[in-house]
């Protein structure tokens, strides 16, 4: 996965609470496992005036002119910005694959569902919690400046605004460690090659009939 260092990043508001999984990425996209292909239906429900099915042409089909991520003015952005329980629902690891595919690096919001947040740094994106005061202080910032973007620095944990304004966050050690070498479980467990060849090779001494 793709590390994660500092990003400066065009904002797009989500002005909506307990955003659940499914809206984030609908059920019916859940077939496939490849991890990449989702961005084009991410928010589907919302972001289009038709019923998406896998396999169809997104090109083709009709925008939802009010939905935020189709206005003109936050096409490109990398940092979402949301309400308190975002990723609320079900445990599918589709929804941050969709949300990192659509081109997200970073998620701002007072907090999370548990098994969404964990998803989040296993799979490259970044999600920062603040407190609901600051949020709502961004989101005023953001409707009432086109263009306003933020930087995220991971290495300092702060999130920086155009006027200056430096906001820090909490983030676990280990979880920092992940993004910031772009560690997924399985970059993870290659750490220990040499360990898991020798554990092999001894095994294979012992209990000769488990390989055969």
């Amino acid at each position: 996965m793709r590390p994660f260092t500092r990003v400066e990043g065009l904002v797009a508001p989500l002005d909506r609470a307990n955003v659940d999984t499914d809206a984030i990425i609908p059920k019916q996209f859940l077939k496939s496992i490849k991890r990449t292909g989702f961005g084009p239906n991410a928010f589907d429900e919302w972001r289009y005036l038709d019923r998406g099915e896998p396999g169809m042409d997104n090109g083709a089909r009709p925008l939802n002119p009010d939905f935020v991520l189709n206005q003109a003015r936050y096409q490109g952005a990398s940092v979402l910005l949301a309400r308190e329980n975002f990723g609320c629902g079900s445990s599918r690891e589709h929804a941050p694959w969709a949300l990192e595919d659509y081109g997200f690096r970073a998620l701002i919001a007072p907090s999370y569902a548990d098994i969404f947040y964990n998803n989040c740094f296993k799979n490259g994106l970044l999600p920062i919690m603040l407190p609901a005061e600051i949020v709502d202080r961004l989101f005023q910032e953001t409707l009432a400046a086109p263009g306003y973007k933020l930087v995220v620095d991971l290495a300092a944990q702060t999130v920086t605004t155009p006027n200056g304004a430096v906001f820090v966050f909490d983030v676990d050690a280990e979880r920092k460690n992940r993004l910031l070498n772009g560690l997924d479980d399985i970059s993870l467990t290659l750490q220990h090659t040499g360990k898991i060849q020798a554990y092999e090779a001894r095994r294979k001494l012992e209990a000769p009939w488990l390989f055969v």
